[in-house]
């Protein structure tokens, strides 16, 4: 994505859930794999956020980033189809 220069503030953003964060006690373990689960309810959380951007370009916000946004909703989208498909491979379902 290319910067403008513009400094977006996020507003009424959704809530990405309050699962275990990066560097924390249960994430500093060398080779500690999340649950199925805790990833399961990441990209869920993420599609969620995808979505809510979505309606946000929609709805005409930051329309000088509009383009690069769009494209990176979409991008999102793809990884987190992929990512699902994963782990339905692995005998979950998201």
């Amino acid at each position: 994505m290319h910067s403008h220069g513009v400094e977006i503030q996020m507003e009424n953003e959704p809530s990405s859930g309050s699962g275990p964060q990066p560097g924390s006690q249960q994430d500093s373990q060398p080779g500690n794999v999340p649950p199925l689960t805790d990833l399961a309810t990441l990209i869920n959380n993420l599609d969620q956020d995808r979505a809510w951007l979505l309606e946000q370009i929609d709805r005409g916000r930051w329309p000088e980033l509009r383009l690069d946004l769009a494209a990176l909703e979409r991008e999102l989208g793809q990884l987190l189809v992929r990512a699902g498909e994963r782990l339905e491979g692995d005998g979950r379902r998201i």
